[in-house]
């Protein structure tokens, strides 16, 4: 602490004497065992507190980002998460979304034991039911099903995965089944699309921290994957002089920070960077070397331009005819950004040569006809560059990722199942899951057994209706077993409920690419780790939960395990011997015994990094919870091949190349061509179904942008995480001022959207965030009200402020708020019908009280709630709050009282204030009606 005015200390903590050692961002690794703070809720007494933190990994989205489990010594209870800076790709640093773990776990309405359905599906009724019983029925039918030869009929459906799929395909193909299923088709497949047919991979690793030119497409940084260490290494190259430039329809955070923001017709990005990509060409910007050495130039020759020479000069006239369509002039005619913008964008990238950073995901590819071009588009300016796998690059994201080999892979079962990948469907890239409701319907199959994991495809999935129609009939699903830590609409159409751990309830591993590097990340159940290190012995992770006070909560992990061993007790199917112990001959793998295992076999440098400490590779990772295998991974493509592997041939020296037939990155893709695409086998732009020339802007037909949501937000599982809703608790149409005095609404108002399938009503935001002629609405918050006596309506009165005066439900209760000559809440009531009101806050602010400390001037003084007075008595020069203090009230009974507020009698509990009580007084005010559909708690 030299420098203390670099410090974002508290103004009374920069009067402190500094520490020995000065200030540490982080417990040292040496301590993690007996870590010691004081307890915040007992402040201002110094209560110490001794605990063990325990790394595990968030699982609020797909980043795979480290935590650390503060679990008390002597209580074993969970105090807080905070980052794990051991980890490689988070660095110590979290979203809002990895601290509200402690949400998760502490969630009052969690499942902590398996219920089984009592009556129809859909009448929430349930009963407990042993593990046991649970895997005896389930373990009876799929037996079953597979000695009567109906592998189809046993289907598992993902939604957020922990595992890589590689570890759910070792079960799958151990009970010879194709049963895996994904709801990627209605999120990333188009964008994975089009990278695989550019590199055989399917997702993009930008290496941000190096990057001299960012491009990333949508709000990326916002739909929630790899956030946390994607965000922390633009800011990096931000500070280092890099420029970003965000493509959205909407002014997300991303772009609000961004030196550019283009701002398209959602639909037609591709446009836009076909019209880069020609500029760059026409210029001279690109690297020719690059493009000649790796890109499969002669076979587009060969194939489409058979009237030219095969010399990379004719393919750069061939490129040059190809794109001269795509010219700024137009790109700005279809997608409204100028023209001269897109040209300015393109020399930036002109300039930043190979060190082009960028990402494209969901939203513009996922939710527009043809967005699986706009990843094909993005790449290509990325090739152009000669930017693939280069420092401050963009590389193929298996570089950048670690799948450690579990022991005993079975090979795949010879059976394919069109509910999955359907005949008419055969460029689909990922499972057609979305369809599955429907191909049940048309008679295709039915399923004698149904998983589905942390999915939630009656809210998430576009025709929800559909499905719960085919969750309901139990002729076509027969037995539906949902695996999921919380409840959901999907949950209340199942026979079992099944809870599965959260982030520091279950065993895994991650690796993401976050960065130019590859990494593991070990996700651990804390409090199973804990009370091992006491010296007890578990069997099984749900044992320990019960021991932990966390009911029976289990983890997939050893779901699969117990239930392969019931399915064949004697190994006379076949399927026992891929879950028996590496280590004790005929016995039932454990789960230690599984990853130890893999992290002795299967991670490259991790047994000898685990020797250097005198641990075992297993001890290493349950201390750190990661492991970084290789760093500043580049130009991978370059490498010799291994032994046995051609590779590919580049200027008379063999490479290891790209997974792609030709072994080079593939501007023409033969095979898009075979399959009946010619038009589209190269980067192209097709108009999207919401193109604005199919939509009648006179008849208020609009584009509805739904692919998006906040970065605090977890798809349906937000509402089980308090601090999340806190931060992030209304999803408003965003709406352009010229739409909203098109059809005449303000900000607040009420306005009901019809679609294809549907409608729905939500509350307005006017703002020029968006783009006229798009409406915007996140799909991330609510829950469904699946019982009528559940939730109800909720309606609201207004001031001409646009501040609630009133609010009150169907249930009849009533909210009162007063407010001061400027709008600022002075005092709260509840009350209810019929039974009269009590005050509940009342809030004084410094220049209407004598006590008031300085500079307390229009800043708030004191507040009595419930809990008693809390009082800012004094405020710096800034407004910094840097005295304050709290005294507790005293809470009686509920008596039946008359309320000094309205007179009539109240059956509420009455608070004695520890100050002089608040007056009361009422207002009378103009206002609006609002009406509003309330949400099931």
């Amino acid at each position: 602490m030299t420098d203390r005015s670099i410090e974002p200390l508290h103004p009374v903590a920069r009067e402190l004497t500094p520490p020995a050692g000065g200030l540490r961002a982080y417990p040292p690794v040496e301590r993690w065992e007996d870590w010691e703070e004081f307890d915040p809720v007992a402040w201002p007494q110094r209560v110490k507190r001794q605990y063990s933190l325990i790394p595990t990994i968030c699982f609020n989205c797909e980043a795979g980002c480290g935590l650390l489990a503060y679990v008390d010594r002597q209580t074993l209870k969970i105090q807080k998460f905070e980052g794990n800076p051991m980890h490689p790709g988070s660095r110590g640093r979290n979203c809002a979304k990895g601290p509200a773990t402690l949400n998760q776990v502490n969630d009052t309405e969690r499942i902590l034991y398996p219920l089984r359905r009592v009556g129809p599906r859909g009448g929430g009724k349930w009963e407990r039911v042993t593990w046991d019983e649970v895997l005896d029925d389930i373990a009876a039918r799929i037996r079953k099903a597979l000695v009567e030869d109906r592998p189809k009929e046993i289907m598992y459906h993902l939604g957020r995965p922990g595992h890589e799929l590689v570890y759910l395909q070792r079960v799958f193909h151990a009970w010879g089944i194709d049963g895996h299923n994904s709801h990627t088709n209605v999120c990333s497949a188009s964008a994975r699309a089009g990278y695989a047919f550019w590199h055989g991979m399917d997702r993009p690793s930008p290496d941000h921290a190096n990057a001299r030119f960012i491009l990333l497409l949508s709000s990326h940084l916002e739909t929630g994957h790899y956030f946390n260490p994607h965000a922390q290494r633009i800011m990096e190259a931000k500070s280092r002089g890099a420029k970003v430039a965000v493509l959205d329809s909407r002014l997300s955070n991303t772009a609000s920070m961004a030196d550019f923001w283009l701002a398209p017709w959602p639909g037609s990005e591709s446009a836009i960077l076909l019209a880069i990509a020609r500029v760059l060409v026409n210029e001279k910007l690109y690297d020719r070397d690059f493009v000649r050495r790796w890109v499969n130039w002669e076979e587009y020759l060969r194939e489409e331009r058979p009237d030219l020479p095969v010399t990379f000069d004719a393919f750069d006239r061939a490129l040059g005819e190809l794109y001269a369509s795509f010219t700024p002039e137009f790109a700005e005619a279809e997608s409204g950004v100028a023209a001269a913008t897109i040209v300015e964008v393109a020399r930036e990238i002109g300039r930043a040569g190979s060190a082009l950073a960028t990402h494209v995901w969901r939203n513009t590819a996922a939710g527009n006809l043809g967005g699986w071009q706009v990843a094909r588009a993005l790449e290509l300016i990325v090739v152009l560059m000669g930017a693939v796998g280069t420092p401050g690059g963009t590389a193929p994201s298996a570089w950048n990722k670690a799948i450690p080999a579990p022991p005993m892979m079975p090979p795949p079962g010879k059976v394919w199942s069109e509910l999955l990948m359907p005949r008419e469907y055969p460029l689909s890239f990922f499972e057609m899951s979305f369809l599955l409701p429907h191909f049940l319907k048309e008679g295709r199959g039915k399923l004698a057994m149904y998983f589905t994991r942390v999915y939630n495809p009656v809210w998430t999935n576009p025709d929800g209706m559909s499905w719960i129609e085919m969750l309901t009939d139990e002729a076509k699903v027969e037995r539906h077993a949902c695996l999921t830590p919380i409840w959901s609409e999907t949950a209340w159409f199942a026979d079992f409920v099944l809870p599965m751990g959260h982030a520091s309830e279950r065993h895994d591993l991650m690796s993401q690419e976050t960065h130019a590097a590859r990494w593991i990340g070990f996700r651990q159940p804390v409090l199973r780790v804990a009370l091992e290190k006491q010296g007890k012995t578990f069997d099984l992770t749900w044992q320990a939960h019960e021991a932990a006070g966390l009911g029976q909560v289990w983890e997939e992990d050893e779901f699969w395990i117990e239930l392969s061993w019931k399915i064949d007790p004697d190994g006379s199917l076949g399927i026992r011997k891929y879950f028996e112990s590496p280590y004790r001959q005929g016995q039932k793998l454990r789960i230690e015994e599984l990853y130890r295992w893999i992290f002795e076999n299967s991670v490259p440098g991790l047994p000898a990094a685990a020797a250097k400490e005198q641990l075992t590779p297993l001890q290493y990772m349950r201390k750190y919870g990661a492991f970084l295998i290789e760093d500043q991974v580049y130009r991978t493509h370059e490498n010799a091949p291994p032994a046995g592997d051609p590779g590919v041939e580049i200027d008379g020296k063999r490479h290891l190349g790209f997974p792609t037939p030709s072994r080079k990155l593939e501007f023409f893709s033969k095979t898009l061509k075979a399959w009946k695409w010619p038009e589209q086998a190269v980067p192209n732009y097709i108009r999207s179904h919401v193109h604005w020339s199919q939509l009648d802007r006179a008849k208020g037909e609009m584009v509805l942008l739904p692919t998006f949501r906040l970065p605090t937000l977890i798809h349906t599982r937000s509402g089980n995480a308090k601090w999340l809703y806190e931060i992030s608790h209304t999803n408003p149409l965003w709406l352009h001022p010229e739409d909203a005095a098109r059809v005449s609404v303000a900000t607040g108002d009420l306005l009901k959207v019809s679609t294809r399938i549907g409608h729905f009503v939500d509350k307005v935001w006017v703002t020029e965030s968006v783009r006229p002629g798009v409406v915007a609405c996140s799909h991330h918050l609510g829950r469904w009200r699946l019982q009528e006596n559940a939730g109800g309506e909720r309606w609201s009165l207004e001031n001409v402020a646009g501040n609630p005066l009133r609010n009150w439900d169907a249930r009849g209760f009533i909210h009162r708020t007063v407010y001061d000559a400027l709008q600022r809440p002075t005092h709260g009531y509840i009350g209810r019908s019929g039974l009269g009101e009590i005050l509940t806050d009342r809030l004084i602010y410094g220049e209407g009280h004598p006590e008031a400390g300085r500079y307390l001037k229009g800043h708030l003084f004191r507040h009595y709630d419930g809990a008693g007075v809390a009082e800012m008595s004094s405020c710096d020069f800034k407004g910094n709050v840097i005295a304050s203090g709290r005294q507790l009230s005293t809470l009686t009974p509920p008596t039946r009282q008359a309320s000094p507020a309205s007179g009539a009698a109240s059956i509420l509990p009455s608070i004695t204030w520890p100050a002089a009580a608040p007056g009361r007084r009422s207002e009378k005010a103009s206002g609006r009606w609002r009406k509003g559909i309330g949400m099931a708690p």
